[in-house]
């Protein structure tokens, strides 16, 4: 299944989880969206909103400038 590219670079805490979570609210279950991020936080923000929200992390992934994650929308 092909994955969504979301494009959040540049945007601090809270903005990439409000924003992922907006765009996962709009798919269908078991849609998979990559999610590009610059902010060191989402390292640890995007796992638990995965978590806390019932999506599968599918990976993580250090970017050159920030971090890629795989998330299938539970």
């Amino acid at each position: 299944m092909d994955a969504v590219l979301y494009d959040l670079r540049g945007l601090k805490c809270p903005l990439p989880v409000i924003r992922t979570r907006k765009k996962l609210t709009a798919m269908p279950s078991g849609a998979m969206i990559l999610v590009d991020t610059t902010d060191p936080l989402a390292v640890i923000d995007i796992p638990h909103f995965c978590n806390e929200d019932g999506h599968e992390l599918v990976s993580t992934e250090k970017t050159e400038r920030g971090h890629r994650f795989l998330i299938r929308k539970g």
